[in-house]
């Protein structure tokens, strides 16, 4: 009995720590489907890799990042991009701006919600 104690603590342990969103599913790759309570049109992806690096494809380039923050927390930095053109630059600037704006994730199913403080969400589905 008063190993139970013990085993309870180690296992809540478990599940705090410093895990980004690589500790789900790195192969994943999460569609965007919705920005603050609207469609999202134009396709838009995010993949998290277990060294911390976030790729993905934007409405017009490919990009890559940082996320620096343990789960839940969500922070990405030094986004990369490449440079091409295309008719929805306008989507990509949103979804870059509404990226980088991001503080908090959850993960629920094959669902991935993206938030901040200032009430902006970013909702993604998995798969392509």
């Amino acid at each position: 009995m008063r190993l139970f104690p013990l085993v309870l603590i180690a296992a809540l342990a478990g599940c705090v720590g410093g895990k980004g969103m690589s500790g789900y599913d790195a192969n994943t790759v999460f569609r965007l489907i919705g920005l603050d309570s609207a469609p999202f049109t134009a396709r838009a992806t995010i993949q998290f890799a277990e060294d911390g690096r976030v790729t993905g494809q934007a409405p017009c380039n490919s990009y890559f990042a940082a996320q620096t923050a343990p789960y839940p927390a969500f922070n990405v930095e030094n986004i990369g991009a490449t440079r091409m053109a295309c008719p929805d630059l306008a989507a990509e600037t949103q979804f870059f701006t509404a990226l980088q704006s991001m503080s908090r994730s959850e993960v629920l199913g094959d669902t991935l919600i993206l938030r901040n403080d200032a009430g902006r969400e970013m909702v993604f589905k998995a798969g392509d």
